[in-house]
């Protein structure tokens, strides 16, 4: 088996006003929370996001495991339309003490390069410093955090840190190399 060496990159925000809101995008593009669990939802925008980057973690998840993970207080999924075409996603979980995490963030591949991914990441670190206030129970976000690694899209280290997310750890490790899943070969071509 082949191996792949990843590096992978945390960063961090410790204040609203850490955020450095991207330009709104051309045409119309909106940002909705999609507030219905939805396993079957959720999956497509994971494996259609991901399909190409490697995403792979989730894949062997059950109807039932998706549901779990979404029915949990402060997990949100944000939505980005593009004419009304879901164009990529953000998912957010609140975790102890306040921190919130962003699980995953990405455009379909039709989708990148068109100035939406700053957009939707600068909205989707706003929805997570207020998140408490849609969550009874979940503490005041302090703190919000992520990791992108040398497998995601070219631009995503340098979209967070536009966006005023700081490093905070850097780690490189050796992973089987896996094929890209898809979503389908041929499905898209740059």
């Amino acid at each position: 088996m082949t191996t792949l060496s990843v590096t992978t990159w945390s960063l961090e925000q410790t204040a609203p006003t850490d955020l450095r809101p991207a330009a709104a995008p051309e045409g119309d593009v909106r940002v909705v929370r999609s507030e219905v669990p939805s396993p079957e939802f959720s999956r497509f925008l994971y494996a259609s996001v991901g399909g190409d980057i490697r995403w792979t973690d989730r894949l062997g998840w059950s109807y039932a495991r998706w549901r779990e993970h979404l029915e949990r207080p402060g997990v949100e999924t944000w939505v980005a339309y593009d004419r009304g075409t879901p164009a990529g996603y953000v998912e957010l979980e609140a975790q102890d003490e306040g921190v919130v995490e962003i699980l995953y963030f990405g455009l379909l591949p039709a989708f990148r390069g068109r100035r939406i991914g700053g957009h939707l990441l600068s909205y989707g670190v706003a929805r997570a410093w207020e998140l408490a206030d849609r969550w009874p129970g979940v503490k005041p976000t302090t703190r919000v955090w992520l990791h992108t690694c040398s497998k995601d899209g070219e631009h995503a280290l340098e979209n967070y840190q536009r966006r005023g997310f700081r490093l905070f750890d850097t780690k490189v490790e050796d992973e089987p190399e896996v094929t890209a899943p898809g979503p389908w070969p041929g499905a898209y071509s740059a």
